[in-house]
């Protein structure tokens, strides 16, 4: 033993790296190096024979180990060194110029859809991103065998204990905001809720999480005439446009009686859309008053106040008004297309200033 301890402790001591380092791990504590072998015989010793050479190579193979363990941190060491002499930095030299962050085509479009709405008296409503069943689904008269509530259109959260509730899900609109704001001010009442939804869609126009705006007003003398004529300044100022003409075509949704699908007039020039003009049209949001069922279960008597509301899609309406073709990119992280398609951080949306600088 002393002749194997010294052979190893010279042989590891002049080891110039990393490589025969482990080579002489192996040769000397791996599963067939030389202090393991005597390690393994062990077993055919004498009881008096092991009691004396089974600590005698123990404190060896430790003894090894350690030598082996420090040399690795010394060839570690000298190797970060030398590393060190080749990489500086001359700190006197001048910085690179500062680069200015752009404002991704969401946030913008956020910033402008709520600018116009504040403008109109609405308040901005926020809530949680995951929410229980009734909030989501039951208030506002979604009934137990609709489609939205299937495993294929809806996030589920996992319960851990087995029992009666339904579980939590990711929410699949902002409504739920509604209720909430509706329980917590009561009415009258004018607010949007922008936010983060969820559904399980991908595809070049659907992704399972993108954001959507909904808006509320709630009082004694509201009508389908006001949801129309805010709709229509929303859309000439959001799309900047003197005129523009809405089609409103009867639809059904749980949450509003009578319900009805908004398309504004457009062409397609070149692959350009136009607003306002041309012969085609395109839906971009669902509206109608808002049914008595979601307003009693806001706490509100529907027999005393009346309310609209609407909904719309951020990311799509960002996708028609900056000529964005495909909805998942707007989540790749490609600092290439916010170069392109991002906006000054410094300049924020305005009725006066502008909206899209």
């Amino acid at each position: 033993m002393d002749d194997l301890r010294k052979k190893y402790l010279s042989l590891i001591s002049g080891a110039l790296d990393e490589t025969t380092l482990e080579e002489l791990r192996v040769q000397a504590v791996g599963k067939k190096g030389e202090i393991s072998s005597r390690m393994r015989s062990l077993g055919k010793m004498t009881p008096e024979e092991r009691q004396k050479a089974g600590p005698a190579l123990n404190a060896l193979k430790d003894e090894v180990n350690s030598a082996l363990a420090a040399k690795k941190m010394a060839l570690s060491d000298a190797a970060l060194e030398e590393r060190l002499k080749g990489e500086w930095l001359d700190v006197t030299l001048p910085s690179r110029g500062a680069r200015q962050g752009s404002i991704h085509p969401i946030s913008q479009v956020w910033d402008e859809v709520t600018e116009i709405f504040a403008d109109m008296g609405f308040s901005v409503a926020e809530g949680p991103q995951i929410e229980s069943d009734w909030y989501n689904f039951d208030a506002l008269n979604i009934p137990g065998h609709h489609p939205a509530r299937a495993e294929m259109d809806t996030f589920y959260t996992h319960r851990e204990h087995d029992d009666d509730r339904p579980p939590h899900v990711l929410r699949t609109h902002t409504s739920p905001v509604q209720i909430r704001s509706m329980e917590k001010i009561g009415a009258p009442l004018r607010i949007i809720c922008p936010g983060r939804v969820y559904r399980a869609d991908y595809d070049q126009t659907h992704t399972p999480m993108f954001h959507q705006v909904e808006g509320l007003a709630v009082d004694t003398d509201v009508s389908m005439a006001n949801l129309k004529w805010c709709l229509e300044e929303f859309v000439k100022a959001f799309f900047e446009v003197d005129n523009v003409e809405l089609r409103f075509r009867a639809s059904h949704f749980p949450f509003t009686e009578p319900s009805a699908e908004v398309d504004i007039r457009c062409s397609w020039s070149g692959g350009q859309l136009k607003v306002g003009e041309g012969d085609d049209w395109m839906e971009v949001l669902g509206s109608g008053m808002v049914h008595p069922k979601v307003l009693q279960a806001g706490g509100i008597d529907p027999k005393v106040f009346q309310g609209f509301a609407f909904g719309l899609g951020i990311d799509r309406i960002a996708m028609l008004k900056y000529g964005v073709p495909d909805l998942r990119a707007f989540f790749d992280s490609d600092l290439r297309w916010l170069r392109h398609y991002g906006f000054n951080a410094l300049d924020k949306p305005g009725l006066v200033s502008g909206l899209s600088q």
